[in-house]
């Protein structure tokens, strides 16, 4: 599914107020200003996306899954390699990361994937006027493609993905992940329907 420019504009503008609560968010939680980089959004086919991932993510990934429902249901993860995930947890906590995936960093990094993904997937509610509920997040250590087929095997439903790059700047480091939101042809259509309400809405 080809979204249109003006699709692709409302929802990277929709994301970008979600990352913006996240940001503030995580500022407030440790003192440090902490900003989120204008995302940088596609929507592919659920095939197409282990393969588009692994390209920029290798090895073992931290992920943070939530599964969302309502008008809209789906999979909203945060992905970040191994490198990433524990610098991230060291910027946020100044521990050392020697521990690796210990059970405080785990904590942590799981922390970090509810405040973005609530954000995110709060800004749908509050914005387009749909009602979204969540889990609570669960964090994976796993490779991309391993972290897919659980997902995907659970739900045939879901046949496309939103995947959108996520930078973080802290302390002049740059934490690099993807943010994929995965969602079936259904809520995918539901979707770009409010997306379209909200524009009409903002211009009216």
């Amino acid at each position: 599914m080809e979204l249109t420019s003006s699709q692709l504009d409302a929802l990277t503008e929709l994301i970008n107020i979600g990352y913006a609560r996240a940001a503030a968010a995580l500022s407030e939680l440790t003192g440090h200003r902490i900003s989120l980089e204008v995302p940088d959004v596609g929507v592919h086919i659920i095939a197409e996306i282990s393969g588009r991932l692994q390209k920029v993510i290798q090895g073992e990934v931290a992920s943070v899954n939530q599964v969302f429902s309502g008008p809209i249901t789906g999979n909203a993860i945060l992905l970040l390699d191994r490198e990433a995930a524990l610098l991230l947890n060291r910027l946020l906590t100044d521990r050392p990361d020697m521990a690796g995936f210990d059970g405080a960093a785990r904590e942590v990094i799981t922390e970090v994937g509810n405040i973005v993904l609530n954000a995110c997937l709060g800004a749908f509610g509050n914005l387009l006027k749909v009602q979204v509920t969540f889990t609570v997040p669960s964090l994976q250590i796993e490779s991309v493609q391993t972290v897919l087929r659980s997902i995907t095997i659970a739900d045939r439903e879901l046949e496309y993905a939103l995947i959108i790059h996520t930078r973080f700047h802290m302390r002049v480091n740059d934490v690099s992940g993807y943010l994929v939101i995965i969602l079936g042809v259904t809520s995918l259509e539901k979707l770009l329907l409010e997306l379209k309400k909200w524009e009409d809405r903002e211009v009216n």
